[in-house]
């Protein structure tokens, strides 16, 4: 077998120091000329590639001048079965979450527009081709670090003039105002999660470095057999945990629903 480059064996062998050895989150690396001399290479370039490997796989930072670090995350559970749990009017799913967690403060960046619907939320939402939806573009933070995209899609037809438009928290939940409009409670969704690297425009607005990927969840919710609302949440891998708590279903011989586009 042919041996590996001189820069992926140390990139292996300080990858196996901070996964399972000495180096800690937050430690500082060895300097390149430290490393340079504990790998007896000559060239300072192949210490670079070597950390440069690390650096895209989401592991170390450089922080300069001071050299570089382990990457220090704390990572949020993220319970997608969550969303129909009851929960204090004023508080939503996200910040809720957060205060039973781990104490860091949450806040969230809100933005209500009219887009005309993407080709994937169409098909989920079963509308015309020219149909025109609103969407609520949330970015969720705990103490200043973005954790989470959450953007939520519906048809203006359904949500014009109400609550639901509103640029901000509001109080009772935008599943309470769907129910509300609806006359019928929201109690059935559809949960699909692909893992894939980020977009450009989901890489800005996490805040994430290189060779981070993140996680998609996409949540169709329904009133009967209506779609009525689909959340796109994208959460970056090297922050969250994704938790599922299963029961036996009453009626185990119901018929899945199939996901749109799905291979």
């Amino acid at each position: 077998m042919k041996p590996l480059p001189v820069y992926q064996q140390i990139a292996d062998d300080l990858r196996k120091k901070i996964l399972g050895g000495p180096l800690r989150p937050g430690d500082q690396l060895p300097t390149e000329a430290q490393l340079m001399e504990q790998y007896q290479v000559k060239a300072r370039a192949t210490v670079r590639e070597g950390l440069k490997v690390l650096v895209n796989e989401g592991l170390i930072a450089p922080q300069r001048p001071r050299g570089y670090f382990v990457v220090e995350r704390k990572r949020l559970v993220y319970r997608p079965q969550a969303e129909f749990r009851r929960k204090p009017p004023e508080m939503d799913i996200f910040t809720n979450l957060v205060a039973q967690e781990d104490g860091r403060t949450p806040s969230q960046d809100i933005e209500v527009s009219i887009v005309e619907a993407p080709v994937a939320i169409r098909e989920r939402l079963g509308l015309a081709q020219d149909a025109s939806v609103a969407v609520r573009r949330r970015v969720r933070r705990l103490d200043g670090v973005p954790y989470n995209i959450n953007d939520s899609y519906t048809s203006l037809d359904l949500v014009q003039g109400t609550d639901w438009m509103h640029p901000g928290d509001v109080a009772r939940g935008t599943n309470a105002v769907l129910a509300e409009l609806l006359g019928a409670e929201l109690e059935e969704a559809l949960d699909e999660i692909y893992i894939r690297m980020p977009l450009p425009s989901e890489a800005q607005r996490l805040e994430l470095g290189p060779g981070v990927p993140v996680g998609e969840h996409i949540a169709t919710v329904f009133s009967g057999d209506r779609p009525v609302q689909v959340t796109v949440n994208v959460v970056p891998g090297d922050r969250h945990v994704i938790v599922y708590e299963r029961t036996r279903p009453a009626d185990a011989e119901k018929r899945p629903r199939i996901p749109w586009g799905a291979q």
